[in-house]
């Protein structure tokens, strides 16, 4: 358990009826924060790549290098309308989840969406060392961070119900700031969201 967050199930409220969506740009924390505040609200956390692999069963990179990204995105599109239909769950979408327009409905429809938001400079920190992921196998991983990020974050602002600012807070206080905007919008109960954690730990990533 994360020190300073609630404990699980302690918010009970009209969230509940939503899945609750992170979307963002690769390596801005989708994953760490996604299982973290799963914990905190007692849901289950889903990746939305890591169904779309057990489905093929193999990983998404061998898939979009073999069929093409149209194929892939197609997949996605059938996941995702899928798991915006359930409840109870916190839902860590693909980078380019936001490319087609049917999911940008989907996620608008059905979930409540939180954008975190990072800078590509703050991402390029966070993933100069990773190998990973492809769109950083480049002669210039940060250009191509700019690129994506031009095209896309005009589209997670378009989708998100909230955004947040990531910069390098830990992970704690990224989870309670979130929070703190679901109990601002009346989502959850304001006397069981905690205080902010303020201090700073090393840059999530994820």
């Amino acid at each position: 358990m994360i020190p300073g967050l609630c404990q699980p199930a302690c918010l009970e409220s009209g969230l509940s009826s939503f899945p609750l969506a992170l979307v963002g740009m690769p390596g801005s924390g989708k994953s760490t924060v996604g299982r973290h505040l799963a914990r905190a609200l007692g849901w289950r956390f889903v990746d939305s790549d890591h169904e779309i692999e057990h489905a093929i069963g193999g990983s998404v990179r061998v898939y979009f290098e073999q069929h093409g990204e149209a194929a892939f995105r197609d997949l996605e599109q059938d996941t995702l309308a899928a798991l915006c239909q359930q409840h109870g769950i916190v839902l860590a979408t693909g980078g380019g989840a936001v490319l087609r327009e049917a999911n940008r409905v989907a996620l608008k429809a059905h979930c409540q969406v939180v954008y975190l938001r990072s800078t590509p400079e703050e991402l390029f920190r966070r993933l100069r060392h990773d190998t990973q992921r492809p769109l950083l196998q480049v002669k210039d991983p940060l250009r191509r961070l700019r690129e994506l990020y031009r095209e896309r974050d005009p589209l997670y602002r378009e989708t998100a119900n909230f955004i947040i600012e990531t910069g390098r807070p830990s992970v704690p206080t990224l989870v309670n700031m979130v929070l703190m905007q679901l109990e601002l919008a009346g989502l959850v109960d304001p006397m069981q969201v905690p205080a902010t954690v303020g201090r700073v730990l090393p840059p999530v990533s994820g």
